[in-house]
């Protein structure tokens, strides 16, 4: 259970709780899909990484591309880039619209983790579905559906976190 910063336990329903909570439940489920990962041959993958991979997508991205898509730099766009690329989940290749331009792609590898990562994920889902119900577990997604914005879910999310 949750502190009140004096100590004491804090009282069921607590305001303060609930942002807790929900990112307890957030950990638990992205540890347990990176403990999966790293059993599957992916051990360098972080969170960070997932959504630098996504902003890259299935047709490419330039690195300004990918840096707006994340909510980052160009210049910290370009180093996870590089750590991704030393990882061998993406190239860099000439841009066939642009040949100034460089795009980052996803490798067969990063497609791998992608697809994997979208595997545990319906896996982790499964589990909670086992152990709270299939009826709550989609209530749980419709209150949530209900109560974050529309677009509320961007891939800026890691850049949120580091500030």
């Amino acid at each position: 259970m949750a502190e009140r910063g004096d100590g004491r336990p804090a009282e069921p329903g607590a305001g303060f709780e609930l942002p807790l909570l929900l990112f307890a439940g957030f950990r638990t489920v992205i540890d347990g899909l990176h403990r999966d990962l790293a059993g599957q041959g992916h051990p360098d993958m972080r969170p960070a990484y997932g959504y630098a991979l996504q902003a890259v997508g299935v047709e490419g991205a330039t690195a300004s591309e990918i840096g707006r898509r994340l909510g980052v730099s160009k210049q910290a766009a370009g180093k996870t880039v590089e750590k991704l690329e030393s990882l061998g989940y993406v190239e860099r290749a000439d841009d066939p619209s642009d040949g100034r331009r460089k795009l980052v792609r996803l490798t067969a590898r990063g497609i791998d983790v992608l697809v994997r990562s979208a595997e545990g994920f319906d896996r982790l889902r499964a589990e909670w579905v086992r152990a709270l119900g299939a009826e709550r577990v989609r209530a749980l997604e419709d209150d949530l559906r209900t109560m974050a914005p529309d677009g509320a879910f961007r891939l800026d999310v890691a850049s949120w976190f580091n500030g």
